[in-house]
């Protein structure tokens, strides 16, 4: 089974005979391609279109992160299953206002299902969430009114605020009081957090399309822009709260992070994972991503990551007018 390879070291990754080669100053790390699905450079690494070309002929992506650990890009080889039969049903289906609309609106409507699920999670666990779960019930009831993307858009927002708020009644770690949402840069540990995951969760659902005869250019809740890639932004609203949250809470409420797993904090700077810190996040995000659950319709247990991947393959068949599309909505 293919699995993801990670890198944070500085060094070389190149092609040796078939397989890859990561050679650092400490020594060199041999690295089988039947073995990988895709590749993930948080250190500073180089490499060569020798290795391009080779990664292309496997099938592998390449994403790269920044010096904060945000993703900045990918090299996505070129595309293994797109249909043209299936881009010109998915652009059509973007030009089209009311057809956009429609898979927009799912889209939505599956992100606040499982924030709601996360919530109600929660509540049965203690934290005081009834009058937020009343709240999110309302919200889910308006979600046919919006005219336009941009409202969508605007109501998912204020529904996602109204999450956020939530969070501080299941967060127990000393020191993660979350507050508020804040970007670029992320002021305090718990921002930190949801941003690095959430970049994680764009690149996964990213990976997945790459495996499909989907188009990732063309999304519908999120404009298709200057943005190199928006499908995969709109597929991760619907894991974002059972995957990423989840790990989330999971790491804080262990005390799995402290306080030393970040840096930053001064006035004017943000808060982000040191590498310690990221290798935690992503040991548990892995494993998250390789928890199963029981299919409602497969009848049979599937892990989250395959859940993206079925998810994928259920829009294919709304956009060929197959069977319309549902999004996935957790039942624990």
């Amino acid at each position: 089974m293919r699995k993801p390879v990670y890198i944070f070291n500085a060094g070389d990754l190149e092609r040796h005979q078939n397989t890859l080669r990561f050679s650092t100053a400490e020594g060199r790390r041999f690295v089988p391609v039947e073995t990988t699905s895709e590749i993930h450079a948080f250190g500073e690494v180089d490499l060569n279109t020798r290795l391009l070309n080779f990664l292309s002929q496997n099938h592998i992506p390449l994403h790269v992160y920044n010096y904060y650990g945000y993703w900045s890009g990918s090299y996505m080889p070129r595309e293994q299953y797109v249909s043209g039969h299936l881009t010109l049903a998915q652009a059509a289906h973007y030009m089209d206002h009311e057809k956009r609309m429609a898979l927009a609106r799912l889209f939505v409507q599956g992100a606040l299902a499982n924030m709601e699920r996360v919530l109600k999670y929660y509540r049965g666990r203690g934290a005081d969430l009834a009058a937020a779960v009343d709240g999110f019930a309302a919200k889910k009831a308006i979600v046919g009114e919006p005219a336009t993307p941009e409202e969508l858009m605007a109501l998912e927002g204020g529904s996602r605020e109204l999450y956020y708020g939530c969070w501080d009644a299941i967060l127990k770690g000393d020191g993660f009081a979350f507050e508020k949402r804040t970007r670029r840069p992320p002021a305090n540990r718990i921002n930190a957090l949801v941003s690095f995951g959430n970049s994680l969760m764009y690149v996964t659902a990213l990976s997945e399309i790459h495996r499909t005869h989907l188009d990732p250019r063309i999304g519908f809740l999120h404009t298709t822009n200057r943005r190199r890639y928006t499908l995969n932004l709109d597929v991760a609203e619907i894991f974002k709260p059972i995957i990423v949250d989840r790990v989330i809470f999971s790491l804080v409420n262990r005390g799995a992070l402290k306080a030393k797993d970040f840096r930053g904090g001064s006035e004017g700077e943000g808060v982000f994972l040191t590498e310690k810190g990221r290798k935690t996040f992503l040991e548990a995000y892995e494993a998250r991503l390789k928890e199963t659950v029981q299919h409602p319709k497969l009848g049979r247990a599937v892990s989250y990551r395959r859940l993206i991947r079925l998810e994928l393959y259920k829009l294919e068949k709304h956009l060929l007018d197959d069977e319309p599309y549902e999004p996935y909505v957790s039942r624990w």
